[in-house]
């Protein structure tokens, strides 16, 4: 990638000036050029050290600054942002989740980033709008992720397409404080009692997301498509929350949506045992009897979240923390 440089007036060589600018356009040019390898490196999972060698002049990058632009992220939502039915005790709140675990492998090589995680269980859309865009603009973020509207359509029965319109109204916020906006569609809950006579909700749901993501240029997490999902192992016992496995599965998609290297390895658990219908039918009533209906009537009580309304990670802060390896699954739990 060459560069111009001007000749100084008395013919003998470049001037100052000329010189500053040519320096100044050289360094840009890296620069953008570093930011495109890491977006084209996914590409190349085979030959990355050959390609960032030739490109770049580097036979081993590792994981570092030159990999991604991003150095402030902050993470809006509810239970599933929290990071509910992944415990840590090292983690702030004693939960972990996708959004840590996405955090600690952007925060490699980034002496500098921080993450901060202001999601709480239980919110519905508008609460989450209301409650959390205020503090987060507040915290200068380069990087925002946001999922909403969960709550609202797997328990409320809320029309989609209202939904959406406040949607679009908080991205537009968000969105203009030029950091970069990553939304979620929501999981494909056919398979699952109760919650899958929304399905029909949820995919037009999905669509409007799409559509804003495309209006205000954010980037698409897909759950709907995340195939994986559709493994019972993927769900906490409570099959409202994610697992470790889920969220550890969640991480990587994100992370691959936003075209950056990571270091987190796919994890396939072993085979489930068959069932016959009466046994699955079986374990569906055990489970309303555990976690659905107590869960309902919690909800449907007075003051039922309140001591539930703080997020784990309100300040802007680094990441790994307590000695626990960026990366790692939780620990006990074995796939």
């Amino acid at each position: 990638m060459g560069t111009t440089v001007a000749v100084g007036y008395d013919g003998s060589g470049p001037s100052m000036p000329a010189l500053q600018r040519a320096a100044d356009h050289t360094a840009a040019s890296h620069a953008v050029l570093r930011i495109i390898c890491a977006w084209i490196r996914p590409l190349f999972p085979a030959g990355r050290g050959s390609f960032a060698e030739a490109v770049l002049g580097d036979s081993d990058p590792g994981y570092g600054a030159d990999l991604h632009p991003w150095s402030r992220y902050v993470a809006l939502g509810d239970s599933f942002t929290e990071g509910v039915g992944d415990p840590e005790p090292r983690s702030p709140g004693g939960l972990r989740g996708w959004a840590d675990r996405v955090a600690e492998e952007l925060s490699k090589g980034h002496p500098g980033f921080v993450y901060a995680n202001l999601a709480v269980r239980g919110l519905r859309l508008e609460q989450i709008l209301n409650q959390q865009t205020g503090p987060a603009l507040a915290l200068q973020p380069d990087l925002i992720t946001l999922s909403a509207g969960g709550n609202d359509m797997a328990f409320r029965g809320s029309d989609p397409d209202k939904l959406a319109a406040k949607l679009d109204a908080g991205v537009e916020l968000l969105s203009s404080t030029g950091a970069t906006l990553v939304l979620f569609t929501g999981p494909d809950w056919g398979a699952t009692p109760l919650l899958g006579r929304n399905r029909a909700r949820v995919a037009i749901f999905n669509e409007h997301i799409r559509t804003i993501a495309m209006l205000h240029k954010a980037t698409i997490a897909d759950l709907w498509a995340l195939r994986q999902l559709k493994d019972p192992r993927m769900w906490d016992p409570d099959r409202l929350h994610l697992s470790p496995l889920g969220h550890h599965t969640v991480a990587m998609m994100v992370l691959e949506s936003l075209h950056v290297p990571h270091t987190l390895q796919p994890l396939q658990p072993g085979g489930l045992p068959e069932r016959n219908w009466r046994q699955t039918r079986a374990g569906d009533l055990v489970w309303a009897r555990q976690y659905l209906i107590p869960w309902a009537l919690r909800r449907l009580g007075p003051h039922a979240a309140e001591k539930e309304l703080r997020a784990k990670r309100p300040e802007a802060e680094p990441v790994v923390g307590a000695d626990m390896p960026a990366g790692a699954l939780t620990a006990g739990y074995s796939p």
